[in-house]
């Protein structure tokens, strides 16, 4: 029931590719109006904001269920209550530091694309916010690689791949009249 350090990575990069993407998604598909760089901010934010409750919230429900069903099953085998014991606290506390993990991560990963509209001018804004997403990426594909032991490479890779996916995918918006 203790989260190890490559657990707790999960949720960091579970919640900071949500963050990343999401955003570059909502950002991309707005550069292709007339709004100025105040209104994808604003567009942008909200969407990190609802990223961070939305998935602090559901690491909240979904850690809740898997951690209380193990405490169940332990219970089970030792015939005894475990309520207010050492164990329970800890699987509470893995379940409330989960869960700010996974929803930070995801607001703070929100941050990266939308940074470049409050430095840089709007006409070059979006390619700044997509190669500084693409950085980000990269360095989460290192720190990745690092805790699955996969190679440092080609998880950055792997995840450039899915920035590319999210920039093409929301760029064919630009196509429809």
């Amino acid at each position: 029931m203790v989260l190890e350090e490559s657990e707790r990575g999960r949720y960091i990069i579970l919640g900071t590719i949500d963050g990343i993407l999401a955003i570059l998604g909502i950002i991309v598909g707005l550069s292709s109006t007339t709004v100025d760089a105040g209104v994808i901010i604003k567009a942008a934010l909200g969407g990190g904001i609802a990223l961070c409750l939305t998935n602090g919230i559901g690491s909240y429900l979904a850690e809740s269920a898997v951690e209380y069903g193990k405490l169940s099953e332990v219970e089970a085998a030792l015939l005894q209550d475990l309520k207010d014991t050492r164990i329970e606290k800890m699987a509470r506390r893995n379940i409330i530091v989960d869960s700010f993990l996974h929803g930070g991560s995801s607001f703070i990963g929100s941050l990266v694309p939308i940074l470049p509209f409050i430095f840089i001018p709007d006409g070059i804004a979006v390619y700044a916010s997509i190669g500084l997403a693409i950085l980000a990426l990269v360095m989460l594909g290192l720190f990745s690689g690092r805790i699955s032991g996969q190679g440092y490479i080609k998880s950055a890779i792997k995840m450039v791949f899915l920035g590319a996916v999210v920039v093409i995918a929301c760029s064919a918006l630009r196509l429809s009249p």
